[in-house]
């Protein structure tokens, strides 16, 4: 999920992701078409959504995930799209909208992200079924729900406490009993809970956080956007031994982490 905190609608439009030219279809979506999301008739407005969710979520799968030039090719990431109800994760006013192409506002300044950005930080995460991952950014469940049928543990911590506790009750009442809910500041991580196979993290921090790389196990992975306000990498990193290998994956626009990293120096 990515942490947008403006506190707006104007600003939540202009706070998407931006990328290379043949992603920006889908990581880009500035005020116009946020504004489209919510009135067009044609296939993704309030009064012509589909609402039969089944559907509606085997479309998302077919025409933004699986049929397109940058396609997700992991299969247990396109399975576990198909059958997560992303419209569970989303206000009730939105559901028939929830499975459109675009991000849609959680509360509280949040969104969650459009379903491509999701799948396509899942499988660059790689997945795998004995993994213990550590999410940071809960917002509404639903990222910690697409990893809860791919790994065994999912570990997510939230910084805005109404929505660690209504992620918490509705992950519960879905059935994901694999994951574990807790409100606090990402930046230390699960220390309790680690050592940790992967980690993905929803906001930007201008560094990787220390703790998180401390509690990644040796031959783990982490994805994560990494930059100031206005540029930004996502980046794929690898853990080995001391070393941190490092792969640019898409330039991106996240929200800054908040909390404890800003009274920590490099």
């Amino acid at each position: 999920m990515m942490k947008y905190r403006y506190s707006s609608f104007v600003g939540f439009a202009l706070g998407q992701n931006t990328g290379s030219a043949r992603h920006r279809k889908r990581l880009g979506f500035g005020l116009v078409g946020c504004l489209l999301l919510l009135v067009c008739s044609e296939g993704i407005g309030l009064e012509n959504e589909n609402p039969d969710y089944a559907a509606a979520r085997a479309r998302m799968v077919k025409q933004q995930l699986d049929g397109t030039r940058d396609a997700i090719k992991h299969p247990g990431v396109l399975k576990a799209m198909a059958s997560v109800p992303r419209h569970e994760f989303v206000p009730e006013e939105l559901r028939e909208v929830a499975y459109a192409d675009g991000p849609l506002p959680i509360g509280y300044g949040q969104t969650i992200s459009q379903p491509y950005v999701v799948a396509f930080m899942t499988e660059k995460l790689d997945p795998k079924p004995t993994d213990k991952v550590l999410e940071i950014g809960t917002g509404s469940g639903y990222q910690a729900a697409i990893l809860s049928g791919l790994v065994s543990e999912v570990y997510s911590m939230e910084i805005v406490e109404e929505l660690a506790e209504r992620a918490q009750i509705d992950l519960a009442r879905l059935g994901y009993r694999n994951v574990k809910v807790r409100h606090g500041d990402g930046y230390r991580g699960w220390r309790e809970a680690a050592p940790f196979d992967a980690v993905i993290v929803t906001c930007a921090p201008d560094r990787v956080p220390q703790p998180l790389v401390d509690q990644l196990k040796d031959g783990g992975r982490m994805v994560i956007p990494v930059g100031g306000s206005l540029v930004q990498t996502l980046y794929l990193l690898r853990k080995h031994g001391a070393q941190l290998e490092q792969e640019a994956i898409l330039p991106v626009r996240f929200v800054p982490m908040t909390g404890e990293i800003r009274n920590t120096t490099p």
